[in-house]
């Protein structure tokens, strides 16, 4: 049984064995003991309410293996972004080159170096275990964030949006950046990227070309990369495009890896999850049950799972059992969030 809950200080270990597991490209989980212990202590002060910026909050959450007793996966939900560092990003939009003159209309994609995610909340840190990545453990991972959003959702921005990690190979050479290095950087791809993760953007912005890239000027590698995800991310990308994501053109400033966004009202599995009342019983008691993505109705407490239960629709009750309800956190009568899968 695989549970979705927040991060202890306990699971250090296991976060920087996830970070080591994950490779190059995820940002948000670099091997470094500092700041891998820092994003644990501000995940816990976040989810009690001990930031000293209110809006800075960062909720992180790992997926435990019950049965192993050991954590498989992480994910993270950023309450804003861009509040006590720059949040960068590119927008491929176009501009026109036009003279009646000589009968030119030539139209031309721009990157325009920019911070338009300030202040919107992001999903980030998913990584899923290779051995774990099978059944619902994916969609679990993924959905569980939307269950508490709609539990929570005055803790959250208007705006959801996620980066999905670009195109690189296994050695994290990415061909947008070896474009970018070429012309404007002297480090490699996985230097800037770990440098980011650690919080030395102002660094990497710095060397950043302020003024629109013509991407009619990168190498053909590098268009060809544009607003294209890794290998490993195409089922995260398809889950949340199932949710209503979509790319309005911003794209990650080194890999070019796309970001998608969607307006929280507008997230499918948080308009379509219910509370129900929990009632228990014998697991013979369970005649037909079906498997259900789940969540308790707390915050500090939150429990998310995939498990096997019945539903009255008509008295919004749900029935469980007693064993079910202990991994949960949830007590007989209280409320039990349910989404179907």
């Amino acid at each position: 049984m695989i549970i979705i809950r927040p991060i202890e200080i306990t699971d250090y270990d296991a976060l920087m064995k996830c970070a080591e597991e994950s490779g190059y490209g995820l940002t948000s989980l670099p091997t470094n003991e500092e700041l891998l212990r820092k994003r644990i202590d501000h995940s816990i002060k976040s989810f009690n309410g001990q930031v000293d910026i209110p809006g800075t909050e960062c909720y992180f959450f790992v997926a435990e293996d019950c049965d192993e007793k050991e954590v498989v996966g992480t994910t993270a939900i950023e309450r804003a972004v861009g509040l006590t560092a720059p949040f960068y990003s590119y927008h491929l939009n176009k501009v026109v080159h036009s003279s009646r003159e000589f009968n030119v209309h030539n139209v031309i994609d721009v990157l325009t170096f920019g911070s338009d995610y300030t202040g919107s909340s992001e999903l980030c840190s998913t990584f899923l275990r290779e051995n774990w990545r099978r059944g619902y453990n994916g969609k679990l991972l993924s959905k569980s964030r939307f269950l508490l959003m709609a539990q929570f959702k005055d803790k959250f921005s208007k705006t959801i949006f996620a980066e999905m990690r670009g195109v690189s190979d296994e050695y994290g050479n990415s061909p947008f950046w070896k474009w970018l290095q070429e012309n404007f950087f002297s480090i490699e791809f996985s230097q800037a990227d770990y440098l980011t993760g650690i919080g030395s953007k102002d660094i990497i912005a710095d060397l950043m070309p302020k003024l629109p890239i013509y991407v009619n000027l990168l190498s053909k590698e590098a268009q060809a990369v544009i607003g294209k995800v890794h290998k490993d991310t195409v089922p995260a990308l398809k889950l949340l495009e199932q949710e209503g994501f979509v790319n309005r053109g911003y794209v990650d400033i080194f890999d070019a890896g796309p970001s998608i966004e969607c307006d929280i009202d507008n997230i499918k599995s948080l308009r379509n999850s219910q509370v129900l009342k929990t009632v228990f019983v014998d697991n013979s008691d369970l005649m037909e049950k079906k498997s259900y993505i789940c969540s308790n109705t707390k915050f500090s407490e939150f429990r998310a799972s995939v498990i096997d239960i019945m539903i009255d629709e008509i008295k919004q009750e749900v029935y469980m059992t007693k064993e079910q309800a202990k991994y949960m956190k949830i007590k007989e009568s209280e409320g039990l969030r349910v989404l179907s899968i």
